[in-house]
């Protein structure tokens, strides 16, 4: 019985022991394989008298260039433009697109515009730094896109799911290549020789060298292939105790984050509400508790996440903008140990 007891006593140390492990690929990625940023400007059509309306001149000059290239010639003083929005059109090209590949695109009015929902992007060439043209865009801009859909109605901003298409592809000869960097999207020394360890002893020779905290230097093995070799690089597992993500959609209010991500101590006032995290909050078991006097919330400290606090103040009625403006607060003042992006 007492061996028993002592077998499971070590296996309750020795698990709780145990660090985390992630995979090379989710830390780390190959220095020059990235996406691309690409814009263009553009028509929407078909509003429903939301458009520009006759002050934006701009557009009723866009207007006439784009007749006459149908052969219709039109003084721009005698068009009328409130069915139209002028546009500025943006994507994100991924590495290794390929010639007839759909990617995602973001259209923003730049006009006076109060809404392109439910409008048409007339082809809309999108180009990158160098200014040669990578993909085209057209589409219907449907409600279930809307950038803005607390208040669909006067949208000015919105996506088009798959809404261009690629004609021109970014070329990396990653093949031929004899060797290649690793960059992690953390620096950390520990991490970086963890990796090279990890390589080397699986190849059984010195194929990777960490160079500074962020960087690892990788020789192809011989006899494979770079793209072999990275995808076996890619699968290795290192123990790795990462931060969380705390995702904020700032148009939708939409806010996305782990469930175990936890928040130290701190206090917080924001306009006419205070929310206090202390290890000696006399709250409920549920979590929290609301001084309605005082328009203070308190919560425990160990029992509270991102996850709580944001639940708490749905609750209590608190608009999406100051919910998220209290989680960049929070992060700011280093309470929470968590990546936060802002899309």
């Amino acid at each position: 019985m007492k061996n028993r007891l002592l077998l499971v006593l070590l296996c309750i140390i020795f698990i709780s022991g145990v660090l985390p492990a992630a995979q090379i690929k989710d830390i780390a990625s190959v220095v020059g394989v990235r996406e691309n940023q690409l814009i263009g400007y553009g028509l929407v059509v078909g509003l429903e008298g939301t458009g520009d309306g006759s002050s934006s001149q701009f557009t009723r000059q866009a207007i006439s260039s784009m007749l006459q290239s149908a052969h219709v010639k039109v003084d721009p003083r005698n068009i009328k433009a409130k069915n139209v929005a002028a546009v500025m059109v943006t994507a994100k090209l991924p590495a290794f697109s390929r010639h007839g590949d759909k990617i995602n695109v973001e259209v923003a009015s730049i006009g006076d515009a109060k809404s392109i929902i439910g409008g048409t992007l007339l082809l809309t060439p999108l180009r990158g730094v160098d200014g040669e043209i990578y993909a085209l865009a057209q589409g219907a801009i449907a409600k279930g896109y809307s950038a803005d859909k607390r208040n669909k109605r006067k949208a000015t901003a919105a996506k088009i799911f798959k809404g261009a298409i690629v004609e021109r592809e970014v070329d990396f000869d990653l093949y031929h290549k004899e060797s290649i960097r690793l960059s992690l999207k953390k620096a950390d020394f520990e991490t970086a020789v963890k990796i090279q360890n990890k390589i080397n002893k699986t190849w059984g020779a010195t194929v990777a060298m960490a160079i500074d905290p962020r960087t690892i230097e990788l020789r192809r093995p011989a006899g494979k292939s770079m793209v072999e070799f990275l995808a076996s690089v890619d699968h290795l597992s290192i123990p790795y105790q990462g931060a969380g993500k705390i995702v904020i959609d700032e148009r939708t209010g939409t806010v996305v984050a782990g469930v175990d991500i936890k928040v130290d101590p701190v206090v917080i006032t924001h306009g006419d509400l205070t929310l206090k995290i202390m290890p000696d909050s006399d709250v409920e078991t549920h979590g929290y508790a609301i001084d309605k006097n005082s328009n203070v919330l308190s919560m425990r400290y160990g029992e509270v996440t991102v996850a709580n606090i944001a639940r708490a103040l749905q609750k209590l009625g608190s608009k999406p903008e100051d919910i998220i403006d209290i989680l960049e607060t929070i992060k700011e003042a280093g309470a929470v140990n968590a990546e936060l992006e802002v899309i």
